[in-house]
């Protein structure tokens, strides 16, 4: 992690660049990759700017703040550039998983119920999905370049679910819902 801070208009404090390096190094806990960071910090009459510029992997993520004090100046950027990093973090994540997927059928929402279930029962995990309506020929494809055992999906000629398996024959079986 390569940081540089630059103050304008006001006398350098190390105090004040130690705490804007330390919190910006809790951003780093999010990021894979190593990070450079520019930071800048100044005062205008009484108005406290902290400007920061995070370049990770190309991309540059770009967080001002202005207060009357510079230490909460730098927290609420820090904060403000942690909510893009973890913003930018998921839309990799689901890129990723929409091509390993291949032309992902259906999203996935998990949902974790947690009633009065015993401590005995197991732990119920509910997922909503939301079907892209395909034919089943497409299904058979996309099952047999995964790694699933089925797949859900809405088909588009009857516009109905229908769920596609591995058969232990090494065939598909495809589930139509009853009339």
């Amino acid at each position: 992690m390569d940081i540089s801070v630059t103050f304008r208009h006001m006398k350098p404090a190390e105090s004040i660049k130690i705490y804007a390096e330390e919190k910006l190094s809790k951003i780093n806990k999010y990021l894979d990759a190593p990070i450079d960071a520019h930071v800048v910090l100044s005062v205008e009459k009484f108005r406290h700017i902290a400007d920061v510029t995070l370049s990770v992997n190309g991309v540059l993520i770009k967080g001002i703040e202005e207060t009357d004090d510079m230490y909460s100046a730098i927290d609420q950027v820090m904060d403000k550039l942690e909510a893009q990093v973890k913003k930018s973090r998921s839309k990799v994540r689901n890129r990723r998983t929409e091509g390993r997927k291949g032309g992902n059928a259906f999203e996935i929402e998990e949902i974790s119920e947690e009633g009065s279930l015993g401590l005995d029962t197991p732990r119920i995990e509910v997922e909503r999905l939301t079907a892209k309506p395909i034919d089943p020929e497409e299904a058979a494809m996309q099952l047999s370049a995964s790694q699933q055992d089925f797949l859900i999906f809405r088909n588009s000629r009857s516009e109905e679910i229908n769920v596609i398996y591995k058969r232990k024959d090494g065939n598909l079986g495809l589930v139509l819902p009853s009339s």
